[in-house]
């Protein structure tokens, strides 16, 4: 009976397809010799719609989530089966289906390689980043390990979209923030001192200033790990420039509140051994 099954689906999934090859070259491009194709037939037809309303709801979740995993079995070699299938569980009208594609989306990118990434992920990735917070935090929490994969030149281009995850759905999504600074933590070595000078220093200093503590008390930890990278770069102007940007913001700040950031600062700095103490002083 399973057999049949199968069979039944695979031959159903062929005769539906609506894309410009005929059955037959369609049904080729899903041909592998990994796995029983029967059995990846059967996983491939879980995006049917007709499958959600008579199997079960969450069967384009349960897709979305063992994608990387069959992604990896059958190897890059094989990333043609499973491409349309992506594709269309990342434009899925559930935005839980996205989010589970978009937590994921940095391990696939390990999978694939930098040149199926480029071409494949990059699109579906740059969705994702103007999604519901609900899918954007998913992006967001492995920031940093999707755009190491990345060519430089491809990197430096989400440099002017950081400043977006400044702004929420929901304003009170104080951890949307905090997860924010700890990524920037981590892209500091990604990006040169210019980089770090012009767009995450902006982002930064903003961070220092949100209304709630722990985001603020990350953004030290932040802004005193940028002092270090700014210091330790061939170009010293910037971190002379963005001390007097401290002074200047937060020390002559008419605020208590600013005031003590720029002291909550300087201990981190301290603390941290981010510059030599002549240099402190």
């Amino acid at each position: 009976n399973m057999d049949s099954t199968l069979h039944y689906i695979h031959n159903d999934s062929d005769l539906s397809t609506n894309s410009s090859f005929s059955p037959e070259e369609e049904r080729k491009s899903k041909v592998q010799d990994v796995v029983p194709q029967a059995l990846l037939d059967q996983y491939l037809s879980m995006t049917d719609p007709s499958r959600a309303q008579t199997v079960d709801t969450e069967i384009a979740k349960h897709c979305a989530y063992s994608l990387p995993g069959v992604a990896l079995t059958l190897g890059r070699q094989n990333w043609h089966c499973l491409k349309d299938t992506y594709e269309t569980l990342a434009s899925d009208m559930q935005w839980k289906v996205r989010r589970t594609l978009a937590f994921s989306i940095h391990e696939l990118a390990v999978i694939l390689g930098d040149q199926l990434t480029a071409g494949d992920l990059v699109p579906v990735f740059n969705g994702f980043l103007k999604d519901l917070d609900e899918v954007r935090i998913g992006v967001l929490k492995h920031l940093h390990d999707f755009l190491k994969l990345l060519h430089l030149d491809k990197r430096r281009e989400y440099l002017y979209q950081l400043q977006e995850f400044l702004v929420t759905d929901n304003s009170r999504n104080w951890r949307f923030r905090a997860e924010l600074a700890e990524q920037l933590i981590l892209l500091l070595d990604l990006y040169s001192a210019r980089d770090i000078y012009d767009y995450l220093r902006p982002i930064a200093f903003s961070l220092c200033a949100d209304k709630v503590s722990s985001v603020r008390w990350i953004s030290y930890k932040l802004v005193s790990e940028m002092v270090k990278k700014l210091y330790t770069a061939s170009t010293s102007t910037f971190v002379v420039d963005l001390m007097n940007e401290l002074v200047e913001k937060f020390c002559r700040c008419r605020k208590w509140s600013g005031r003590q950031t720029f002291v909550f600062i300087c201990q981190t700095i301290s603390e941290d051994d981010c510059l030599p103490m002549d240099q402190f002083a």
